[in-house]
């Protein structure tokens, strides 16, 4: 019928080609093909659901939500569009529609009428974000820590990372606008709760972690209660304190000679004496370091002991000579001495030697000293 015309029906990817026409005749030689030919190239309807949001929010103009169904592909004005919500049709003909309200849990995708085996993508808010943080397991101090957001979103969602500071008020720090935070060297400071929020125009959704930094104790600080001068026979608190996670194991010493070991930083004493006296440290322990406090001296007062007296010579005493008695009692601080002769009112001397460095018959006689400081007399 002399048409050379080539119709192809239902016309599919697979039919992109190179065509060429070709004609033969009667004579052997009559063989003719038309290049270079035909190039037909066939693409599926390439369709994205594009989003618009109003940015404007009053009681005159509420919020809005946009849905354009975008084909890469030029297509004649007569063909009319489908729209889906949540995989079921809902509406057609025009290639946009406006949503007033916009459910976060919907999702919507678009297709050319005719082309309905090729709809677009679903657009759809983002759903609620898994974090995960690397490396797993415990986090030690100065190691480097990846914590990483992700959300599955279409448009693709931004991140948000805040950090929720309890201390002085809470308050969400800003941290970062990517979905990946990194601690190049973690510190104690970093524990605390975190925060991502995953956002694209069509709603957004956040979820949070908790980050908690493992580390040796700090350099302890000790204290004694009272702080005040120490007197025998009160009751006195030693306490020792360090900053640890997990939580440190207290050791207290004296001397280096072990007194108690627990999780409780306190060592009590209900009624000290004065050879509590002496140096005391504590030493902060958890499964990963321990160290040791600076020293605490603890000086014990108390009033004199029962005082002890001699004489020198200690032989007979010859008229003329020297003698010296001598008093000595044990007390912090130290005692000041007075000397008597018994059955005399006044003192004789004061100091704890007393010399009489001519002896005469009316020296004879008993004395007596007495010690004296702050804390008591005897």
């Amino acid at each position: 019928n002399k048409d050379c015309t080539l119709t192809i029906r239902n016309l599919r990817q697979i039919d992109s080609a190179v065509y060429k026409f070709r004609f033969i005749t009667n004579l052997s030689t009559g063989k003719y093909t038309g290049y270079p030919g035909v190039t037909l190239s066939v693409a599926e309807p390439q369709l994205q659901v594009h989003v618009r949001r109003s940015t404007v929010r009053s009681y005159q103009q509420p919020t809005w939500t946009e849905l354009t169904c975008h084909n890469k592909c030029q297509l004649p004005d007569h063909y009319s569009y489908i729209w889906y919500k949540n995989g079921k049709k809902f509406r057609d003909k025009k290639v946009y529609f406006h949503l007033d309200l916009f459910n976060p849990a919907d999702n919507y995708s678009c297709a050319v009428s005719g082309y309905e085996m090729f709809p677009s993508p679903s657009v759809y808010a983002p759903k609620l974000p898994s974090v995960s943080v690397s490396p797993s397991g415990d986090l030690m101090e100065g190691s480097s820590v990846n914590v990483t957001c992700k959300s599955d979103a279409n448009p693709a969602a931004n991140y948000t990372w805040y950090k929720n500071n309890l201390v002085p008020n809470p308050v969400l720090e800003h941290l970062s606008e990517e979905p990946q935070l990194v601690f190049s060297s973690i510190q104690s400071s970093d524990s605390g709760q975190y925060y991502c929020t995953a956002e694209n125009l069509l709603g957004r959704t956040s979820a949070n972690i908790s980050i908690n930094v493992k580390y040796a104790p700090k350099l302890p600080s000790v204290s004694v209660s009272p702080s005040a001068e120490i007197v025998e026979g009160s009751s006195v608190n030693l306490t020792c304190s360090s900053d640890a996670n997990p939580a440190a194991n207290y050791t207290w010493y004296k001397e280096n000679q072990t007194l108690l070991q627990g999780p409780g930083g306190n060592y009590y004493f209900t009624s000290i004496s004065s050879k509590d006296s002496g140096n005391y440290h504590c030493k902060a322990e958890n499964q990963h370091g321990l160290i040791n406090s600076s020293s605490l001296s603890i000086d014990v007062q108390y009033g004199p002991k029962l005082p002890s007296v001699s004489v020198s010579p200690s032989a007979e005493i010859v008229e003329g000579s020297s003698v010296n008695l001598t008093c000595s009692s044990d007390a912090n601080p130290a005692a000041r001495y007075t000397w008597y002769k018994e059955n005399e009112d006044s003192p004789k001397a004061s100091g704890q030697i007393f010399t009489i460095t001519d002896f005469r018959a009316e020296h004879s006689g008993n004395y007596y000293c007495v010690a004296q400081n702050r804390r008591g007399s005897q």
